[in-house]
């Protein structure tokens, strides 16, 4: 008796966390008000550089993604006021679950829920509750000098965003927390999966730019400039990115690419 009690509190926990992540996505794409998402720092490693640069996080640190998603918005022309507020949470002390190796659909989706639920109870930052939850993991360039994929989940607007623990790549973190973001919203990825190469033209920030190549700019969901038809480059900070026609289309920002 006790263990199907539990399990209905659990479903109903999640069936009232996804009429909120539906509301805040159609408010979200809508764009004719303020998005509101917080980021969660979690120190991934026992480094004592991971644990001071987290402890010394400021609201300020990830203006710059407020920033540039306001020129796009205008960009697109949509001239919100203000289309993202994003609020620091205090540092957190626990590990989301961790994605399946396998990687099967069964898998893929008893992890959402487990990280749904996660999010649920790991969700104490003062101020109204946002829209989007972005859970930042920072890692130790020096004990990880490799990170995994980072995932942004469109079902209850969750991010699990992996970037390093060093001031030199702010600028570089901030483009992965937007492309994060942004998959919250409903985009999708725009490279290769095996060679990461970003795929012509949605995944070109100028697709009628000639000669083709090389690209001056990227695509926020292809990750990378083309410099050829077989060679990319990592942006250097969001002032390398746009937001293309497909992506703009994918997170309501236009009604079609």
């Amino acid at each position: 008796m006790f263990r199907a009690l539990r399990i209905a509190l659990l479903l109903f926990i999640l069936a009232t966390l996804a009429v909120g992540a539906w509301k805040s996505k159609a408010r979200a794409s809508a764009w004719q008000s303020t998005l509101h998402a917080t980021i969660y720092p979690i120190a991934a490693d026992d480094s004592a550089v991971t644990r001071r640069i987290v402890a010394s996080l400021h609201a300020d640190d990830f203006a710059p993604i407020s920033e540039w998603l306001q020129n796009e918005v205008e960009r697109h022309g949509r001239p919100l006021l203000r289309p993202l507020a994003i609020n620091l949470a205090a540092p957190l002390e626990s590990l989301p679950p961790a994605f399946p190796a396998n990687g099967s659909g069964a898998a893929v989706a008893l992890w959402s829920l487990q990280l749904r639920f996660w999010a649920w109870r790991h969700d104490a930052a003062p101020g109204p509750r946002p829209d989007v939850r972005l859970f930042v993991l920072y890692h130790d360039p020096a004990r990880t000098p490799e990170l995994d994929h980072s995932l942004g989940l469109e079902k209850g607007l969750i991010g699990v965003v992996k970037v390093f623990a060093s001031r030199d790549e702010r600028q570089r973190n901030a483009v992965v927390i937007a492309h994060e973001l942004l998959h919250t919203l409903g985009a999708t990825d725009k490279y290769e999966a095996r060679s990461l190469l970003p795929v012509f033209p949605d995944g070109y920030a100028e697709p009628a730019r000639v000669p083709r190549h090389p690209q001056a700019l990227a695509e926020i969901m292809a990750g990378r400039i083309p410099l050829s038809a077989d060679t990319a480059a990592i942006p250097d900070s969001l002032r390398e990115t746009r937001i293309g026609p497909q992506t703009a289309a994918e997170t309501g920002l236009t009604s079609s690419p």
